[in-house]
């Protein structure tokens, strides 16, 4: 068997002669990647509310509440619910620019103009009216 060769006995899930491969236009894998991309979010979300707190305890003086880590299982697990409930609402877009990736429009290409949303943009605060 020789290790350039591209047909091997398993077949990959990348592969389109491959029963499990799927097509974005499966409303199965639709619904997995948008599940996915939404607790990737919600992750990196969660991490940055850990980070954010972990930075305020080591900033803070050492008689400060935020030092005290008498309920840091309760603020974690507050964090989690916030950090699920923003991936929800997709309040960063993280999981829209991952889904954009994975589920590009059939047949429509994606320009720089039609990628970016410009009703939820806000005007710049520097300019004159």
């Amino acid at each position: 068997m020789n290790i350039n060769d591209s047909s091997s006995a398993l077949p990959s899930a990348l592969d389109d002669r491959s029963p499990a491969a799927a097509t974005p236009a499966d409303p199965r894998y639709a619904a997995k990647a948008t599940e996915a991309a939404v607790k990737f979010e919600a992750f990196f979300i969660s991490h940055m509310l850990r980070q954010m707190r972990s930075g305020t305890r080591e900033m803070a003086g050492e008689d400060s509440v935020f030092k005290d880590p008498i309920n840091s299982d309760m603020l974690e697990m507050a964090d989690n619910l916030v950090a699920d409930k923003m991936a929800g609402q997709r309040a960063f877009g993280i999981a829209d620019a991952i889904l954009r990736q994975l589920l590009p429009a059939a047949g429509a290409p994606v320009t720089a103009s039609s990628a970016v949303k410009t009703d939820n943009i806000a005007a710049p605060l520097n300019k004159l009216v």
